[in-house]
């Protein structure tokens, strides 16, 4: 672990505490889905059985199970190298379904993508697998990535990067002779909404987790609070205030490549250039090839509505502050979202009911609705969404994290008066794998 862990911090810059803690997340969601497979839910069986008796028609014996749809391409991310890269989400889902996985390792940490791979590669022999069930592909560029996805012998892909990589993906996907689905993350700014009672009463609490949040890791998470929208008055002008303070004084970061901190400062210069887009702050510039700057903005929510490219995602430490007249201003510009993997709203106990009011907006924008907390930071586990509607993700019935993205790689198959010597063992009638089972519509524990 050592090695990986200083490899990566060589390769990417991330601290070493980061790493670490990448580690934990990297084998705790691999110990996961190895209990998924124990617990046995994930084959979906379903049995109804014969009715010979039955009237008008007679039913005949069918069972259902789900199978995986086989090898698969894996695109590792360039913000997070182990926890969602070579050893990530994808790579451990598309597994834990039976699938063969095709990692195409990101150009950002090539070693470390070498490293985690010499370490599955080592699993396999241990326990037996054959070998092809894990590949490394390294390539430059753009072309080996379609190529991948345009072999015939792939079967779905799993992607986490930028919109304009993800749509080419999809593209590439569907105009094969034989599409396949693409399970792509793109692109999300995480709209946050402060409530006037939460704002009244904490605003500059508020600022600082706010500023914490939107700093960390140099801004480079999915889930960086990209926008904020508030009701105008005392408590927003605190807020901004005191948020400004706090970008004002940030040191900056060194961001993951060159690459990266160059299209970072493109966004945020042509975000800063539109209509009625005012810069509150800006953090200090660090003398590196790579670093990134903070930056907070502010907008008027009619100026943010008729505008939609301040919907762009700014990928660093920026945000943008939306001024809104009142209540249903604030609805008026959730509205008008794109989809979102996460959506924010602080509240006091008097935002009770215009909190109520705003799920329903929210939970059709966003797969992930959090309530006095900060999007930065996905646990995983069996309820959490990674995912959400277009252009968060490719498809919004799906999570990158968590156990339901086993789902992903899996197709259903039914079984039709088959004998039962003949049938999967999931599905025979002594269910030697004592899983859980639904006989004639009702849950059965196994």
């Amino acid at each position: 672990g050592e090695a990986l862990v200083q490899r990566a911090r060589l390769e990417t810059g991330l601290s070493a505490a980061r790493l670490t803690g990448e580690v934990a997340r990297t084998t705790g969601q691999l110990r996961m889905f190895a209990e998924v497979l124990g617990e046995g839910s994930w084959h979906g069986a379903r049995i109804d059985p014969a009715q010979p008796d039955r009237a008008p028609q007679p039913r005949v014996d069918i069972r259902q199970r789900r199978i995986p749809l086989g090898p698969v391409a894996v695109f590792g991310a360039s913000n997070f190298p182990l926890a969602f890269s070579v050893l990530g989400g994808d790579t451990a889902s598309a597994l834990a379904a039976g699938c063969p996985v095709v990692v195409k390792a990101h150009e950002a940490h090539l070693g470390t993508s070498e490293l985690a791979a010499r370490a599955i590669r080592a699993a396999i022999a241990d326990t037996g697998l054959p070998e092809g069930v894990f590949s490394l592909l390294v390539g430059a560029g753009h072309d080996t990535g379609t190529r991948l996805v345009t072999d015939p012998r792939i079967q779905a892909v799993g992607f986490t990067g930028s919109r304009r990589a993800g749509r080419a993906l999809v593209r590439a996907a569907a105009e094969r002779p034989v599409p396949i689905p693409v399970y792509a993350e793109m692109s999300s700014v995480n709209p946050v909404v402060l409530l006037p009672g939460a704002l009244a009463e904490r605003p500059e609490e508020l600022a600082d987790a706010f500023a914490e949040s939107l700093v960390l890791g140099a801004g480079q998470f999915c889930t960086n609070p990209g926008l904020v929208l508030a009701v105008e008055g005392d408590g927003f002008d605190a807020f901004a205030a005191r948020a400004a303070g706090a970008i004002d004084g940030n040191a900056g970061g060194t961001m993951l490549t060159t690459g990266i901190a160059e299209s970072y400062r493109r966004e945020t210069e042509a975000v800063g250039a539109r209509p009625g887009v005012r810069v509150l702050a800006r953090g200090a510039q660090p003398d590196t090839a790579s670093a990134g700057r903070s930056l907070l903005m502010a907008v008027d929510g009619d100026d943010f509505r008729a505008d939609p490219e301040l919907q762009r995602e700014m990928f660093g430490a920026a945000s943008l502050l939306i001024r809104c007249r009142d209540l249903k201003h604030v609805t008026e510009v959730l509205e008008a979202l794109e989809g979102q993997l996460t959506a924010t709203v602080h509240t006091a106990d008097t935002d009770l009911d215009a909190a109520r009011a705003l799920l329903p907006v929210l939970e059709r924008r966003a797969g992930r609705v959090l309530f006095n907390g900060w999007p930065t930071g996905v646990e995983v586990g069996h309820a959490m969404v990674h995912g959400g509607p277009y252009p968060a993700t490719s498809d919004a019935r799906t999570t990158s994290v968590g156990s339901l993205a086993i789902e992903r790689f899996l197709r259903p198959v039914a079984y039709q008066n088959v004998p039962d010597a003949l049938l999967p063992p999931p599905l025979q009638d002594a269910n030697p794998y004592r899983i859980p089972r639904r006989i004639d519509g009702r849950l059965d524990l196994g």
